[in-house]
């Protein structure tokens, strides 16, 4: 009998932030595929669920998809699409020997994840698979909790915007909704301390590092970051009201 494929979202860091359903569905589970951003590098996701979850008696595979730009409308960079069709061929290859396969993946699977790229590619391999997505705490909500701020009441906008594709329409972004969080700063995050500052908001921002890990650092004053090595894992809340 086929296997089933489930995209588990794990949390934004805290082992503690994992869904119980999340814990089941990984603990039912003989295969565990985890991402991995660098070559021969550890995988955060396994990190998160080894705190919760035992490894024992699992299959545990690691795989490394490089950390490039993903424009929805072009191709992808042919690196980028060589990991996810590998991924493919492999995750279909144990289904077909009939185990379940689970993709932890960071925060919640719906957000910037690499296990839709993954569950996308199986979809035009044509590969007739059961794939199931559960839903995790994400690094938005994770960050919200850890300033104090709500992200939107009442009749409030949210905007959620990936920093490192900005194309000039930051402003106009910051100008049309209550709420903007910035994903993905840790380059750019000088350039949105300078606009933040011109539009009258920098007091307004608070920005978040390495969301509920132990070594948390949360910036109420972003301007103290101009000029710092900021985390990949950082994200920025903006918020009027």
């Amino acid at each position: 009998m086929q296997g089933t494929f489930y995209v588990v979202g794990v949390g934004p860091g805290d082992p503690g932030l994992m869904t119980l359903k999340a814990a089941r569905i990984l603990e039912k589970c003989d295969v565990w595929f985890a991402p991995s951003a660098f070559e021969h590098g550890e995988s955060m996701a396994l990190n998160i669920v080894s705190g919760e979850v035992s490894q024992k008696g699992k299959k545990i595979l690691t795989h490394h998809f490089p950390m490039k730009p993903v424009h929805r409308d072009k191709e992808p960079d042919p690196e980028v699409n060589g990991a996810w069709q590998k991924a493919a061929k492999i995750i279909v290859d144990c289904l077909k020997a009939g185990s379940d396969v689970a993709f932890p993946t960071l925060g919640d699977p719906a957000i910037y994840s690499t296990g839709f790229y993954v569950w996308e590619t199986l979809q035009k391999s044509g590969a007739d698979i059961k794939v199931k997505i559960i839903p995790g705490v994400s690094a938005i909500g994770a960050t919200s909790a850890a300033a104090e701020l709500p992200l939107c009441l009442g009749d409030e906008r949210l905007i959620v915007i990936p920093a490192t594709f900005e194309n000039g329409q930051m402003r106009e972004v910051l100008a049309h909704s209550d709420t903007v969080v910035f994903m993905k700063v840790h380059k750019v995050m000088d350039k949105l301390v300078k606009l933040l500052d011109e539009l009258g908001l920098v007091d307004n921002a608070v920005l978040v590092e390495r969301t509920s890990l132990g070594d948390q650092k949360i910036w109420k004053n972003i301007r103290d970051t101009v000029g710092k090595d900021i985390h990949y894992f950082s994200t920025l809340l903006v918020r009027k009201q």
